[in-house]
């Protein structure tokens, strides 16, 4: 279990960030073709540190080995609650399964209560699923199927008083 230093990433950080989702999205299992097409909308750009809350997690050794960025989600995304939208969450394939991707998720979790939130929402890659179950996350019905992504979580909080 590798553990890694968790801070706000800063804008001189942002190649770093990218390489890391480079790296992850292209590890994910789909054809190396919708992967290429797909990787320019999940890279960051200075503008997304206007809008997200971007932490990444780092070692001595190797520097940023992974990166989670949130927001506050729509209000019609779960009516009735208020949500932080977990925008992405991603680690090196060298470092996975090391629990860096768990310690930027309880970060996450922090992030929900600061901003007292209802709970987080999360819309899962397919490759991903399973990571977010095991953190307790429980699926969405998909309401729409033109517009929702198929594999949305929901973690309900319950704020500390």
């Amino acid at each position: 279990m590798q553990k890694a230093n968790l801070r706000v990433a800063k804008k001189d950080d942002l190649d770093a960030i990218n390489a890391v989702i480079e790296a992850a999205v292209m590890n994910w299992h789909l054809p190396d073709r919708i992967k290429r097409l797909a990787l320019p909308s999940y890279r960051y750009s200075s503008i997304d540190y206007e809008h997200l809350e971007i932490l990444v997690a780092e070692t001595v050794d190797t520097g940023i080995v992974g990166v989670a960025a949130c927001e506050m989600a729509d209000p019609n995304e779960i009516p009735g609650q208020q949500a932080l939208l977990l925008h992405g969450l991603y680690v090196r394939p060298d470092v996975q399964h090391q629990g860096i991707g768990s310690q930027l998720f309880r970060a996450i979790e922090t992030l929900v209560h600061k901003h007292k939130c209802d709970g987080l929402l999360v819309k899962a890659q397919t490759d991903a699923v399973g990571f977010f179950e095991f953190h307790g996350m429980q699926r969405l019905e998909r309401l729409n199927p033109e517009s929702n992504y198929a594999h949305r979580f929901w973690k309900s909080v319950t704020l500390k008083q």
